[in-house]
């Protein structure tokens, strides 16, 4: 039995094709129209229907570049069901490098939004009714915040076993247990029965390359595990997920000038030396010590730090974790790239 077109908007998309949609939003106060542009793939055979998001903070570009090169992967040329598309879903930040709307407030935190709300809330509306209701499951695509820079890591809800499932196949170095937050997107589709998975990686306003190819890669491997994709030339994580039980910040025990000497992904025992911070002249040096062990799943890049800043993201990693695991699927990534150049470009 043949599929039944898929429709977006004014726009019906037949099985077996692609289609752009823009969905309107509203306009910038010099009438320039604003839309939400959805890129849809309908395959034609049946399968799950599935979105993936970026830029709901419009200053992580890291996101609308794995979708740039998901969109350009040859596999989706046999799709099994439906993906969706959003590379940029907070066009305004975006425009103005920001991460949140004009009116300074957190799209991610407008959800569910409304029709007659906030120009958050209208949008929060339209994602979340058009686009992600309508998925059995999606990615959202997120990044650090500037002058911040995060491990690529995947956040699930505690006790969540969809998500849990999806975040093995998506096979990012960490696994972090995360709670829902009021407002926010992953909590909104879940309480309304579509489970969400968080992608971390990389920097706001920033290319990271490791990061962009870990996230596309963990984009198809749960593509594959769903059933959407073949498995041929989909390669399966090496090393398994580390799996992080809780986590927190370490923070500058004084202002100065901060000399790190760890990076994002180091495994770290208590006391290990991770950075010092000392005034502009050298007379006084403070050194900041890993208060217990784990992982350093996040960092700031920014040499100059005021008392109590956050300077490393420590996460605890569970007794069963594979301390290898970064080396590993950094090696991999490195190693085995997923395209070639004029397949990305």
């Amino acid at each position: 039995m043949a599929r039944v077109p898929f429709s977006l908007g004014d726009v019906t998309i037949a099985p077996g094709s692609s289609a752009s949609v823009a969905l309107p939003v509203s306009a910038l106060p010099d009438h320039t129209p604003v839309s939400l542009r959805v890129e849809v793939i309908h395959g034609k055979r049946p399968g799950p229907t599935m979105f993936v998001s970026a830029a709901v903070h419009g200053d992580e570009v890291i996101g609308v570049e794995i979708a740039r090169r998901l969109l350009r992967t040859p596999q989706l040329d046999k799709l099994r069901g439906t993906l969706l598309v959003v590379p940029i879903v907070n066009a305004f930040g975006f425009l103005a490098r920001s991460r949140y709307l004009p009116d300074r407030r957190d799209l991610n935190r407008c959800f569910p939004g409304s029709a007659g709300g906030s120009l958050g809330s209208r949008l929060a509306h339209i994602f979340l009714h058009d686009v992600v209701l309508r998925c059995d499951f999606g990615i959202d695509l997120h990044s650090a915040a500037v002058h911040r820079t995060n491990l690529p890591q995947i956040r699930v809800t505690p006790g969540d076993k969809i998500t849990a499932a999806m975040a093995r196949s998506f096979g990012a170095p960490v696994i972090l247990t995360s709670a829902l937050r009021e407002g926010s997107l992953r909590g909104e589709a879940a309480a309304r029965g579509t489970p969400v998975l968080l992608y971390e990686a990389g920097e706001g306003l920033r290319f990271d390359e490791f990061a962009v190819r870990a996230g596309v890669a963990g984009i198809l491997r749960v593509m594959r595990d769903q059933g959407m994709l073949a498995a041929k030339g989909i390669a399966r994580a090496r090393a398994p997920s580390l799996v992080c039980t809780g986590s927190g910040w370490v923070r500058a025990p004084s202002g100065g000038l901060l000399r790190t000497f760890r990076a994002e992904g180091d495994v770290v025992e208590m006391g290990d030396l991770l950075a010092a911070v000392s005034d502009p002249s050298g007379s006084t040096e403070t050194e900041l010590l890993a208060p217990g062990p784990g992982i350093l799943i996040g960092r700031a890049v920014l040499p100059v730090v005021n008392e109590g800043d956050a300077v490393f993201h420590l996460a605890a990693i569970s007794p069963t974790a594979d301390e290898d695991t970064v080396e590993v699927m950094s090696a991999q990534l490195d190693a085995d790239p997923l395209f070639d150049e004029d397949e990305i470009i």
